[in-house]
């Protein structure tokens, strides 16, 4: 099957959804269908299996424009050239990378395509893991794998072995003109590309250089009975949209308040924050933990 060719579309949204920036106004994107953000196929084995790649993250930040105090008339940032200071047009800047001090190597759009141009059009598949045998600090950004035309019967036979084996496919994949590790995971009816971490990427996990271990901590019986009783009391069924943003609430709410009144809006001095426990005691403080927490269950 012949390779798709590569589109790639609009910037993807920034990682973290709950950053402030200084750049725009809130936006969210659309949950209705967007172009693919990169098409093209995923290799399994000699079968080549059209997608198309979706983000999955939507951006629905808090954001700030950067205004003068004086008279809040808007910032405004200039490109120029640091050795004249003059302005440099859009299309008249380059990619240029610095071998020595000062000097660069120009490089193009089409020779950065051109390196590798198998790489930039597929996703292609390496190993099969044990997705639990997955650090957490490896993931990085999800995406929707989605069969694209004539992809579906292929795409739904590697979703039911993957499903079947409880595995992961990790693979290679050029987004961006840069190429990343990524895992293909089951998600429901469909597959999710997951972008990883190269382990260089990450520092070692040393607990000894914090000062912190649980090799070395003794806990006793009774203290892992009680820890393991409130996990058990307050296990629920994982229900994401219940869990809100209430920095985010709340900054919005006083942005409102201001908006109507016309005027500057002190906030309102919240609760002291509670005193650090002495948490010399784990079972007592594991016990008053699942009393506190008995009300609030049967309320539910």
């Amino acid at each position: 099957m012949a390779r798709a060719t590569t589109k790639s579309h609009a910037k993807r949204p920034h990682a973290s959804s709950r950053k402030t920036s200084d750049s725009g106004s809130e936006s969210a994107a659309s949950d209705s269908p967007r172009r693919a953000l990169w098409s093209g196929t995923l290799g399994f084995g000699l079968l080549q299996i059209p997608v198309n790649v979706y983000p999955l993250e939507r951006a629905h930040e808090l954001s700030f424009h950067q205004l003068d105090g004086r008279d809040l008339a808007p910032v405004g940032y200039k490109r120029y050239n640091k050795s004249t200071g003059a302005d440099v047009p859009y299309d008249e800047i380059v990619r240029g990378y610095e071998i020595r001090k000062g000097e660069f190597i120009v490089v193009s759009d089409e020779e950065l395509r051109a390196a590798n141009v198998e790489a930039t059009q597929s996703i292609d598949i390496v190993d099969f893991v044990d997705p639990n045998e997955i650090s957490t600090a490896y993931f990085e950004t999800p995406y929707l794998l989605a069969p694209a035309k004539r992809g579906e019967k292929a795409y739904a036979v590697l979703h039911a072995a993957l499903s079947a084996k409880k595995r992961a496919a990790i693979a290679t994949v050029v987004l961006r003109q840069r190429q990343h590790l990524a895992a293909v995971l089951v998600d429901g009816d469909s597959l999710v590309l997951e972008i990883l971490r190269f382990a260089h990427e990450l520092r070692p996990i040393d607990a000894a250089s914090v000062g912190s271990s649980t090799a070395t901590a003794k806990i006793t019986d009774r203290e892992l009975e009680m820890a393991e009783a409130l996990v058990d009391d307050m296990t629920a069924p994982w229900e994401p949209s219940k869990y809100h943003d209430a920095y985010r609430d709340d900054v919005l709410a006083m942005i409102e308040k201001k908006s109507k009144t016309g005027e500057a809006v002190h906030a309102e001095v919240g609760k002291a924050p509670a005193p650090v426990a002495d948490i010399s005691d784990l079972t007592s403080l594991l016990r008053r933990s699942l009393k506190r927490n008995v009300p609030a269950k049967k309320a539910s």
